[in-house]
Parts: structure tokens; C-alpha cells; sequence
């Protein structure tokens, strides 16, 4: 017997209080905007995609110290200034995020890899693989930024 697919609100439940609304509100945005939603369970939780013109934006992932954020910042060139105002300890976790190995050497890594993102933050430039570059947990300084990014970039990916 197949189960029923796990929805928005399945993974909305698991979201601890402190980030619940938040993720309820963005997620509003987020659709509003054209974005589809994708839930599938994983080993720590769910893993919720969301989808704008067939290219995943964004998910979120549960870990071990929290929720986290992945932005697939695909058109960062179109608001890069915005990466100014980006609180100190998330710019940290952005310079300490791997090189992105194909923007280095192309052969360096799979072919079938999205390339990375090439990037101005704090006067200076980064390239860095795209799935640890904005990699985010959600807590009190960083969900006003994550939204603003992720608000960004599913404009831009209209």
C-alpha cells in the first residue's frame, strides 16, 4: 500500500517553535511568487524543495544542531550588493564553505556538477561550491537575511 505524500504541513510540524512562523511566512512568499514546493522525508526529517521555473531555489534540511537553509544562489551577479549587509557570523560560514573545484579547474570535478558561484563578499571574491555556499541554520540573526536573500533570488529567477 503506498502512503500518502508527506505534505508542507507534515514538515511544518516538525519545525521547532522559534523558526515555525517564519518558515510558515516565507513559505507564503515563496508561493506567492510561483514557487512549488517538494517534501520528502530523510533520515533527520524532511527535506523541503522549492522550485521556480523547474530550478530548485532553495531547501530546507534538518541537522543534528538545528535547521538549516540552502540558497541555490544562481543569480547572485543580479544582487550581489545585497551580500554587504550579510550579518558577520553568516559571512563566516560563507568564506569557510569549500571551493567550488569546477570554477577552478573545470576537469577538476564531475561534469554533470552545477557550477558553483563567483562572488564579492566583504571586498572579497569567492567561489564556492553551491551546495555549502549559503548553507544557513535558522536562528535570530539569520532569518531576516535568509528571507531577503531567498526573496532576492526567487525575483531574479522569474
Amino acid at each position: 500500500m503506498m502512503r500518502e505524500k508527506d505534505t508542507f504541513q507534515d514538515f511544518l510540524a516538525c519545525v521547532d517553535g522559534e523558526n515555525r512562523e517564519f518558515v510558515s511566512d516565507l513559505h507564503d512568499e515563496l508561493t506567492k511568487l510561483g514557487c512549488k514546493t517538494e517534501v520528502k522525508p530523510a533520515k533527520s526529517g524532511y527535506v523541503v524543495s522549492y522550485i521556480l521555473n523547474k530550478k530548485t531555489i532553495a531547501n530546507y534540511v534538518f541537522r543534528k544542531k538545528g535547521l538549516l537553509a540552502r540558497i541555490y544562489a544562481g543569480h547572485i551577479a543580479q544582487y550581489m550588493e545585497l551580500l554587504e549587509e550579510m550579518p558577520d557570523g553568516m559571512a563566516r560560514s560563507v568564506q569557510e564553505a569549500p571551493v567550488c573545484k569546477r570554477l577552478v579547474d573545470p576537469a577538476a570535478c564531475n561534469q554533470k556538477c552545477s557550477m558553483g558561484y563567483d562572488f564579492i563578499l566583504k571586498g572579497e571574491r569567492l567561489q564556492r561550491c553551491r551546495n555549502n555556499a549559503f548553507l544557513f541554520l535558522l536562528d535570530e540573526e539569520s532569518r531576516p537575511f535568509i528571507k531577503s536573500l531567498l526573496l532576492h533570488e526567487a525575483e531574479a529567477a522569474v
